[in-house]
């Protein structure tokens, strides 16, 4: 829909008049007087068109030569919803980048996990994005030193390492260069309430495109915590992370304009993943305005639509963990997958300190459960086949579910294993994958639902009264689910 939406000069200069926050992320503004660029919200004086040109990313921007705006801090704009409806290598690509692959990887990581030659990753990301892999990990680099140098203490050379700069020289001269001013000029203008004083626990705000509805949003994670490993506290979902360094565990607070996050990591160098990750869970580089807008077509759900707009489809920090969780709630209820999985969590799990609250472990790895003995799992013995095929694929790395994994082939793969019917395999596109248009005709909660609004609800006619909703099915099934007086709906209390 907005693919390639920065060569559309006139559309671009709407949204900068009106000063649409809708599109900050979509693309940037760069102006030539000037040398800076803005996000299209940007409450300056808006530039002359002949001033100006626009860019896809940031990163292009700061290849271009241009600054960073002081003003409306583009680099803070929520991604792209572009890189959620895609599985093409770009989109991939950009997921990748997201999780600090080619920070620790490299180019070369990057291209073998997407299953191309680095020249093709580097010549489709330049067409799409106007700037390579490194520069846009170097874009990435820069936000996240900006972050830690204005909400916490921590020593320059510290946030230089935990950034992912080789060195605090690179560091320091990224900084000036994307910034236009040193790191610590950058400290002494940040407002000084937002330094932290607690050690290893970094607080900051996950920005979004309005409107959001939290209700089934944290209602489901909280309705399906696993015990020792997520919980709902203080108004706030906590979970342990693991980590590519070590392990984490974050706070997150849904607030009217972002979601707060606390985040409490064993290694600073996880910072960008931690936080590609919470986005990834709570889906905050969505569009609400284009899949509201496309359901709201249907007239069966535009009330639904229009009484809670801003559905998010909750997702996974973990797309293993989640598989493994989603073969374990098969034909049971909600609790008793709960137990289910608290059980292997006391048992496989690796502890984990938490000095604010209640979590204990790390949800067991594929490998650790891999070696667990089958017969101590209480569950048919069909299903127990099920959920040993799964691990052990998934352990040997035959099986891969991660920001990298191209839809329909992971779905093809997934449906071969037994025990693995579409239910299953959909819920896991949905949530691990995430899939935006996975949709679950035969779930129980989505058929009553049908029923009740007159839809039909049959998996085959059903399916085919939703293909209007493409390429957002996923979110109807929110819609839908909420529609029914369980947990999963409703904020806790």
């Amino acid at each position: 829909m907005h693919q390639g939406m920065h060569t559309d000069t006139e559309r671009c200069l709407r949204a900068v008049r009106s000063k649409d926050a809708r599109f900050d992320g979509w693309f940037f503004t760069a102006v030539l007087t000037t040398g800076i660029y803005c996000r299209p919200s940007c409450p300056a004086v808006p530039p002359k068109a002949g001033n100006v040109v626009f860019h896809p990313s940031a990163a292009a921007c700061q290849q271009a030569g241009f600054r960073a705006c002081k003003r409306c801090r583009p680099d803070t704009s929520p991604g792209s919803p572009e890189w959620n409806h895609r599985a093409d290598l770009v989109a991939r690509a950009m997921r990748l980048i997201a999780d600090g692959t080619v920070d620790r990887e490299g180019v070369p990581g990057l291209a073998a996990r997407l299953g191309y030659s680095t020249r093709q990753v580097e010549r489709q990301l330049l067409a799409e994005l106007g700037a390579g892999p490194l520069a846009l990990a170097r874009a990435q680099r820069a936000r996240t030193a900006r972050l830690l140098i204005e909400t916490t203490g921590l020593p320059m050379a510290e946030v230089a390492f935990a950034a992912g700069f080789s060195s605090v020289r690179t560091f320091n001269d990224t900084v000036r260069e994307v910034y236009a001013l040193t790191p610590g000029e950058l400290r002494t203008r940040a407002p000084q309430n937002t330094l932290r004083t607690t050690p290893g626990v970094l607080s900051l705000r996950l920005p979004f495109r309005a409107p959001l509805n939290p209700d089934n949003l944290f209602g489901h994670l909280a309705a399906t915590a696993v015990p020792g490993v997520e919980e709902w506290r203080d108004g706030a979902y906590r979970r342990t992370l693991r980590l590519p360094h070590g392990h984490g565990i974050a706070a997150l607070t849904p607030c009217p304009d972002h979601i707060t996050c606390r985040l409490t990591l064993s290694d600073p160098r996880d910072l960008t993943v931690a936080i590609s990750r919470c986005r990834r869970l709570l889906d905050l580089d969505a569009d609400p305005v284009a899949v509201d807008g496309r359901l709201r077509t249907d007239p069966v759900l535009a009330p639904l639509v229009d009484k809670a707009p801003g559905r998010r489809v909750p997702r996974t920090v973990d797309e293993a963990e989640f598989a493994v969780r989603a073969v374990l709630g098969q034909q049971v209820s909600t609790a008793a997958a709960r137990t289910h999985a608290a059980r292997l969590v006391t048992a496989h799990g690796t502890p984990v300190e938490d000095p604010e609250g209640g979590l204990t472990h790390l949800f067991p790895s594929p490998a650790d459960l891999a070696a667990l003995d089958p017969d101590t799992l209480a569950m048919p013995r069909a299903r127990r086949t099920t959920f040993t095929t799964l691990v052990r694929r998934l352990a040997d790395g035959d099986l891969r579910l991660g920001a990298e994994s191209d839809w329909s082939e992971t779905r093809a793969r997934l449906l071969a294993l037994p025990g693995l019917g579409p239910w299953t395999v959909d819920v896991i596109a949905m949530r691990a994958l995430g899939d935006p248009d996975a949709f679950l005709p035969t779930d129980l909660g989505i058929r009553r639902a049908a029923r009740e609004l007159g839809l039909p609800s049959t998996p085959a006619a059903l399916t085919a009264r939703a293909a209007p909703w493409r390429p957002w099915r996923a979110y109807a099934v929110q819609y839908l689910w909420a529609t029914d007086s369980h947990p999963i709906n409703f904020l806790p209390v």
